[in-house]
């Protein structure tokens, strides 16, 4: 695995990595080790000031709020009922993580590929929201803005299919049990720590019967999960 603190181990590692940034980014980035630590994940890096999770929390929020713009520009004469549904299409766990895969992450994602649950986590969507919180403090607001319209928007997402998309698979499911008088509810199976982070099962229920569970790092993606198992289950 390759390890943080070998990651600008001499020039030749240092440009290599510079080389593969800049064909992800699309231009040349400024601090390296801004991005670094946007890359880094915390299963290699357990300081707060060293691994993503607090740039994701920037990128978050800048890519919503670009989105948002985005979004009224686009729709002049829709509602704020679909604007939102839109957006929340738009920056869903499941979308950036697939954006984030196309884009090259995997690639240059620093993280413990050899912790299994890993592998069931969206890694991969955190990661983007990090990078554009590290674009956002590398370029300024009108850059970054600029450059996830072209780069992620317009490259990776398609608008006109995700209109037709009905994201908040627990919405479906709840309708259909309210339609039907029965009891839908998402429980907390088990939490456990792995590798020093919190896993949660979560179990979708039906009148008390179990439909489908899943795990996650937080609850509201395994709750997602077990909903879109619950749905593909019961054949809705």
């Amino acid at each position: 695995m390759l390890q943080l603190k070998n990651i600008f181990k001499g020039d030749k590692k240092k440009r290599e990595f510079k080389t593969q940034l800049t064909n992800v980014l699309g231009f040349k980035p400024g601090e390296l080790t801004l991005y670094r630590t946007a890359l880094s994940h915390r299963s290699v890096r357990e300081g707060a000031d060293e691994n993503n999770e607090r740039l994701e929390f920037l990128g978050d929020a800048v890519l919503s709020s670009v989105v948002a713009h985005y979004l009224f520009m686009k729709y002049p004469y829709k509602d704020e009922g679909f604007l939102t549904e839109m957006r929340s299409k738009m920056v869903n766990r499941q979308q950036l993580n697939d954006v984030g895969i196309k884009m090259g992450l995997k690639k240059i994602t620093i993280y413990n590929k050899f912790d299994n649950a890993l592998k069931i986590s969206q890694i991969f969507g955190n990661t983007l929201e990090a990078l554009i919180g590290a674009v956002y403090l590398d370029k300024g607001y009108i850059k970054t803005k600029k450059w996830v319209e072209k780069n992620i928007i317009s490259t990776h997402m398609f608008i006109d299919d995700l209109e037709a998309i009905e994201i908040n698979i627990k919405n479906k499911l709840y309708g259909w049990a309210n339609k039907g008088g029965k009891v839908l509810e998402f429980e907390t199976l088990s939490e456990k720590f792995e590798n020093g982070r919190r896993l949660f099962t979560i179990g979708a229920t039906i009148d008390g019967e179990l439909i489908a569970e899943a795990k996650g790092f937080n609850k509201k993606d395994a709750s997602q999960v077990a909903a879109q198992l619950a749905v593909d289950k019961l054949g809705l």
